[in-house]
């Protein structure tokens, strides 16, 4: 697999986030030649059918969201329709080419930008960044228990999609 942590594109719908973000982070994967680079395609194959651990890890995440009165997973999968998500992330904008995921709580702020950057030689390299601000020590003490969780995450799915060929499944 040849996922690699890179610097944030510029272009992204969510780079007005980039500045005091309280995590900023992107990976990046080449797409397969001949891809045609459906957003939407992309997104379903990097998220809608996390590894059995991830799922655990969510479990886990949304009892802990529970007790304190936050959101869980599935609260966010019922309040959106199916058509305005991907898994139980709610889609904030798309393009041709980028898709915004996000939710706001009242801990923290949250974007994952899945972007298609193409090249003039035909390849096509896929951006998943993801930007958090913090709203509170809640949010602060969240987001530290998470993230080297999130890494490997970001990391596992972009490659569980890379090799599957960035299809949905």
């Amino acid at each position: 697999m040849s996922v690699t942590r890179r610097d944030p594109p510029g272009g992204s719908g969510i780079a007005g986030w980039y500045d005091g973000a309280d995590l900023l982070d992107c990976y990046a994967a080449p797409l397969p030649p001949g891809h045609d680079g459906d957003i939407h395609r992309i997104a379903l194959a990097i998220l809608d059918r996390p590894s059995w651990w991830f799922r655990t890890l969510l479990t886990i995440r949304d009892g802990f969201a529970r007790s304190a009165g936050l959101q869980t997973t599935d609260d966010i999968r019922q309040s959106v329709p199916a058509d305005a998500r991907v898994a139980f992330f709610p889609i904030r904008a798309r393009s041709a080419d980028e898709i915004i995921l996000g939710e706001d709580d009242r801990h923290l702020d949250f974007r994952l930008s899945l972007l298609v950057d193409r090249r003039a030689d035909g390849t096509a390299t896929v951006f998943a960044t993801t930007v958090v601000r913090c709203r509170n020590r809640l949010g602060r003490a969240y987001l530290a228990a998470i993230t080297p969780f999130h890494h490997l995450v970001v990391r596992s799915s972009l490659a569980r999609a890379e090799a599957a060929g960035f299809a949905a499944r």
